[in-house]
């Protein structure tokens, strides 16, 4: 069986007559309100199991790990070695030849 004998089954399975804007527009509207209307009632469900204090979806269990002071020392001398090379930038330690010039 070709591509094209595959494509034409295809498309007359979903073709369903003659042209009918009429009927295409009833289905699009009757569509647009089935969503509007399923929106509609998902936000009502959830707005009362967020004012009842419930939430939305599984709660999630949230591991806290502690930091040991050596880890906490090491950033903070990254940290202060970083500031004193801006420092060196700021004050004038650093020169450069600016090749635009």
């Amino acid at each position: 069986m070709s591509i094209s004998k595959i494509k034409n089954s295809f498309i007359k399975h979903f073709h369903y007559g003659e042209i009918n804007p009429m009927r295409d527009w009833l289905v699009l509207i009757t569509l647009f309100i089935i969503a509007l209307a399923g929106v509609v009632v998902w936000d009502i469900w959830s707005f009362g199991v967020v004012t009842n204090g419930g939430t939305i979806g599984g709660t999630k269990t949230v591991s806290t790990q502690t930091l040991d002071q050596s880890s906490l020392n090491k950033i903070n001398i990254i940290f202060s070695s970083r500031a004193a090379e801006e420092n060196k930038y700021k004050t004038g330690v650093y020169r450069y030849a600016d090749p635009s010039q």
